[in-house]
Formats: structure tokens, C-alpha cells, sequence
């Protein structure tokens, strides 16, 4: 939003702007358009079929190719599988749109580092700005200071609470759950138990010292399972993406969705694997080919030797974790995994059995090659 009130093309654009933003692509004969749909949230009923009108328009007209944020939403759960349709009715007749996806809920991740019910009671003023371990303590040493947390809490602001809502929101664990069970929500905890939800929701967070987290699936995950993402996956227009490591890096951590992919989908999930060769090309050559980066993506003579030598038997992520180390000291969300023994960039180790080597080879890219 500009200091005017207006908003900004970052949110919104019309048509035209839209449009002229895309011949720079034409220019250049390079590129690839992204983008967040209007109607992303379910808010516009009407959006799959207007959205999708313009960009197959758009990609006629620049020559390139567009690509767009397909999710599960939770008030409009099928609006997915109309822009599916619709995509692939526009791949058929030659348009070069494709829907990007993600391997895994949308989630923000609640605790005493992030944000959480307690944060918007006024008791929490008593200890939100000491360190965490000691917010811990204070409230365990205080059961007065803690009942009055819970009972502030147990009436929500209406706007928060779709961010904070217990019947949604799932502890997270080490290793972490991205698919877990109804049952496994805070609310279901709770009711099965006789406890006050907010109480447990408490006692939850504190644990591991105070650096417990809670996740809250906010898209792909209306139906408490991942299957809308599995078709998503699958669908022969689609793209696999979506992680968000900018704005968000202190509320969210996906740059664990390849190991997740990987792990869960390829050996892990109880039902609809996907064999992992799928899954790989799915992440490297498939992506590669979208981006126009024909000199990577596929293991063959002549092509860059990105690779990463993995024991796939023991893959294992851990819980994210919270660092101070941007500038600042502002906080990111970092992850850590086990079991990749090497990474190998221009045909030179970056990372062995998980720790850095120190070797730099990479340089910035620009354009298709």
C-alpha cells in the first residue's frame, strides 16, 4: 500500500498493467511470468474462469510462459480442481500456463518465538519481553499469572482467531508432522482429555524449554490429509513450488519441502506414495524445463553437475528452529535434516554428511540457457 492508500502492483494490478509488464518479457524474449491469482482464498467465486481467461491472453501475446499459485482454500475447498481443468483445457490448446503447487500445507508456525493466543491477552505484557526460557519459568513459578492467561485467551479477538484456532492448529513435533490426524488438533487434544483447550494449548507451548511449535495449516489442508495436494501433484500441467523463505522467514520455514518430498511422499505416507523417481524429476528436470534452464535438471553428459548424493533410508527432518542472525538480529526459521552425505554443485562438494565445506561455486544466473 502507498503512503496514499493505493494499492500497490504488488497486490493488485489491472489488466493493462499486467499486460505491459508482460511485453518486457517479450522484449527480451526471456522469462517466465509468476503470480498470485486474484480469488487465491476463495474470496471471489467467479475468479478461476476470469483469471485464467487473461492468462492464457497474456501468454499468447508475450510468448512466454505463465505460471500461477494453485492451493486448497477453505471457502471454496474445489476451486483447485476448476483451475486444473482449466489449465490443462489451455495447455491443450497450445497456451503455455501451468499451475505451481506446493508439496505440503501452507502453515504458520505459533510459539513463544512467533506468535501465539497468549500474545494478545494484556497478562502477556507480565512476560512477553523476557527471553523465552524465562517466560516459561515465570508462568510455571505463577499459577495465578497462568490462570488469568487462560482465561484471557479463552475469548479470542474474532480477526486473530483464524490464525490462532485450536481445532485447527496441530503441535508440530520432532520430527515434525506436516499430515497429521483431526484427532491431533489442539481443540481434539483437549476435548478427549477434559481439559480447558486453552490450558493445554499452554502447557503445549512451553514445552521443549518454551521452543515448542504449533503448526496451522492455512491452505491444502481443508480436508485434514494431503490428498487435494497428491492430485495437485499429479496433474500433468502442474509445477511443484511455492516455498516461502522472504517475508515470512520468521513465521514459516519451507525450504525443508524437498526433503519432505522426498521422505513423506516417496516412503513415508501410509497410503498414495509416489515413487521417488517421480518425485525427483518432479523437482529437478521438470522445474528446470519450466524455467528454461536446459543446461541442468537431468544427470547426462554435458550437463551441469548439480547433484546430491542422499541414504534415503535415513532421511529425517528435524523441528525447525528459530536464529537471530539476520541483520539486526532479526529471526529466520532454519531446518535441519539428516541423511543427504553429499551436495555437489558444478561438480564441486558444497556440503558433506551436513556440514559446509566452504567451497563457493555457484554464480548468479540470469535468463534461460
Amino acid at each position: 500500500m502507498a503512503i496514499d492508500g493505493e494499492p500497490v502492483p504488488g497486490t493488485f494490478a489491472a489488466e493493462d498493467e499486467l499486460f505491459g509488464i508482460g511485453q518486457a518479457l517479450a522484449d527480451a524474449g526471456s522469462g517466465i511470468f509468476e503470480l498470485a491469482p486474484a480469488g487465491a482464498l476463495g474470496e471471489d467465486l467467479a475468479a478461476p474462469e476470469r483469471e485464467m481467461d487473461w492468462m492464457r491472453r497474456l501468454s499468447a501475446a508475450i510468448g512466454r510462459p505463465v505460471t500461477f499459485a494453485l492451493t486448497q482454500n477453505d471457502h471454496d475447498p474445489d476451486s483447485w480442481r476448476r483451475m486444473l481443468e482449466l489449465a490443462g483445457t489451455a495447455r491443450a490448446e497450445g497456451a503455455r500456463v501451468r499451475p505451481q503447487v506446493a508439496g505440503r500445507p501452507v502453515t504458520l508456525l505459533l510459539g513463544f518465538e512467533t506468535f501465539h493466543p497468549f500474545a494478545y491477552t494484556p497478562s502477556w505484557a507480565e512476560v512477553g519481553l523476557l527471553p523465552v526460557s524465562e517466560r516459561v519459568a515465570k508462568i510455571t513459578a505463577n499459577p495465578e499469572l497462568r490462570a488469568r492467561l487462560v482465561r484471557e485467551a479463552s475469548t479470542p479477538d474474532p480477526t486473530m482467531l483464524q490464525f490462532l484456532d485450536p481445532a485447527k492448529a496441530f503441535p508440530l513435533g520432532d520430527p515434525p508432522n506436516y499430515e497429521p490426524d483431526p484427532s491431533e488438533s489442539v481443540a481434539a487434544r483437549a476435548a478427549a482429555s477434559g481439559r480447558d483447550v486453552y490450558d493445554l494449548y499452554l502447557d503445549l507451548l512451553m514445552e521443549n524449554d518454551g521452543r515448542a511449535l504449533i503448526m496451522r495449516p492455512l491452505l491444502n489442508y481443508t480436508d485434514a490429509n494431503l490428498d487435494a495436494v497428491r492430485e495437485m501433484l499429479l496433474h500433468p500441467t502442474s509445477a511443484w513450488g511455492l516455498g516461502d523463505g522472504g517475508a515470512h522467514c520468521g513465521t514459516t520455514c519451507d525450504a525443508s519441502t524437498p526433503t519432505f518430498m522426498l521422505a513423506h511422499w516417496a516412503r513415508d505416507r501410509d497410503h498414495g506414495q509416489l515413487p521417488i523417481e517421480w518425485v525427483v524429476r518432479k523437482m529437478t528436470s521438470e522445474t528446470a524445463s519450466l524455467y528454461g534452464l536446459g543446461d541442468r535438471g537431468t544427470v547426462a553428459v554435458g550437463q551441469r553437475a548439480d547433484l546430491n548424493v542422499i541414504d534415503h533410508a535415513g532421511l529425517r527432518l528435524h523441528a525447525p528452529e528459530m536464529a537471530y542472525d539476520l541483520p539486526g538480529d532479526a529471526r529466520r526459521f532454519i531446518q535441519r535434516a539428516d541423511g543427504y552425505v553429499a551436495t555437489i554443485l558444478a561438480g564441486q562438494v558444497t556440503f558433506e554428511n551436513g556440514e559446509d565445506t566452504g567451497a563457493r561455486p555457484g554464480q548468479l544466473i540470469r535468463g534461460a540457457r
